[in-house]
């Protein structure tokens, strides 16, 4: 079976400040190379699209050499930092801007919300925007008619539904939009990051009519966000854009954690080589020992600590303690130098582990302490050291990732006393 989506050669480019080329002789100068099948002058070759880096062109590849296939019922997710092209592929798949070179190929109807007013008349009511949106996907007015009672109540806006959407919340505006896109049944459904101006109520009803709109009914489902948990529980399939190119594409799991372990670098260094014994290397490390600075919610995370002996004591102690990113201290453990301790030894490699499913997402680092058990002698400390993330993959606090529901996600035990 032919992909629904065949993007061969995409490239896009813009001018710095100004649509087109900016004057009539450089939009003639390129039609005329065109015309006479020569390369346009304009498209510069390597220009990337860095915003961190000034161009020293008037011109900038948004997007470049774009290629990839989807297939019918596919879920696949967009991910990268912002700037990174995504919603510039969204807007040219769903033929809102043309690309500059390349062929995009789609087959079936396109319902694509990009941004928060995307495909809307303000001066028009709800309901009659349900009806402009249709006949502008093909479809006539009983086809509508028979969906409505649907959206309207998906939207959750009857209230509202025959007053001017200008007057409609930015809320309100994606409930609408969300639903005539999902349920005027595209073949293709095109989901950007509007919808987290939703309340989280909303964003789990969103993401359970794309699953159904893909496992039920067979559509394809393109959806970015900066919810990678959302991304890990929705989509097999991941996008991984970097500067206007696809960096990767392929499982979720294993293009989100190269998306967070693509700048890997942490590995503390110590220096206090004089101590009776002292921290030569500290970093975060998987069950393998590859060092990584990030880890899923369900992944088992690892302190790699090597430890220089000098003089050894049976009263050392090694002192862990774990630091959310506001440096408060989720907790502290202890382990005396004696369980790992054999003699003549001078250096000791012990991972400290924390379990899977243990904590939240969110950033941390350690502090990490040489003393002796009673706390009077420190040998070697380090605070804030081996920062690291711990990224949720689809958890059911996945809609609340990025923001502070507590460092710890228990594994919680009910039992229903009554029920009178």
């Amino acid at each position: 079976m032919p992909p629904v989506i065949k993007v061969e050669n995409l490239s896009k480019q813009y001018r710095l400040g100004d649509v087109g080329t900016g004057t009539l002789r450089d939009d003639f100068k390129r039609w005329r190379y065109r015309l006479m099948g020569k390369e346009d002058p304009f498209l510069k070759i390597g220009e990337e699209n860095d915003r961190r880096k000034v161009s020293e062109s008037d011109y900038v590849w948004a997007l470049k050499d774009i290629n990839f296939e989807v297939e019918q019922g596919d879920v696949v997710g967009i991910i990268g930092r912002n700037g990174a092209g995504k919603s510039t592929l969204l807007k040219i798949l769903s033929r809102t801007t043309a690309p500059t070179t390349g062929s995009v190929k789609v087959k079936g109807r396109i319902a694509s919300l990009l941004e928060v007013g995307t495909g809307f008349h303000g001066e028009l009511s709800g309901r009659e925007n349900i009806y402009l949106n249709g006949a502008i996907m093909g479809l006539r007015k009983w086809e509508i008619d028979k969906k409505l009672d649907e959206i309207i109540d998906f939207a959750g806006v009857e209230k509202y539904l025959d007053t001017p959407v200008k007057r409609y919340s930015s809320g309100m505006y994606v409930r609408l939009a969300f639903a005539v896109a999902a349920y005027l049944e595209p073949d293709i459904l095109i989901v950007d990051e509007v919808l987290a101006v939703g309340d989280a109520e909303f964003q789990e009803k969103c993401l359970g009519k794309m699953k159904d709109v893909s496992d039920k009914d067979g559509r394809t489902v393109l959806f970015v966000s900066h919810n990678l948990g959302t991304i890990m529980k929705l989509c097999p399939n991941t996008i991984l854009m970097n500067n206007g190119l696809i960096d990767k594409f392929g499982k979720s799991s294993s293009i989100v954690e190269n998306y967070y372990n693509k700048n890997s670098s942490e590995v503390f260094i110590g220096d206090n080589k004089k101590n009776h014994i002292y921290i030569k290397e500290l970093y975060t490390c998987n069950k393998q020992g590859s060092h990584v600075t990030s880890f899923s919610h369900s992944d088992e995370i690892r302190l790699r600590i090597k430890i220089g002996i000098n003089q050894f004591d049976p009263i050392q102690n090694i002192g862990i303690g774990l630091l959310m990113n506001n440096k408060s201290r989720v907790f502290t453990v202890n382990k005396s130098l004696s369980n790992f301790y054999k003699n003549n030894d001078k250096e000791i490699i012990v991972d400290f582990i924390i379990r899977a499913n243990l904590i939240a997402p969110m950033d941390y680092s350690f502090l990490v302490a040489l003393n002796t058990r009673t706390g009077i002698i420190y040998y070697d400390v380090h605070e804030d050291v081996c920062s690291f993330k711990v990224y949720d993959n689809g958890t059911d606090f996945d809609f609340a990732e990025g923001k502070n529901y507590g460092c710890i996600i228990l594994d919680d035990k009910w039992d229903l006393v009554s029920n009178k």
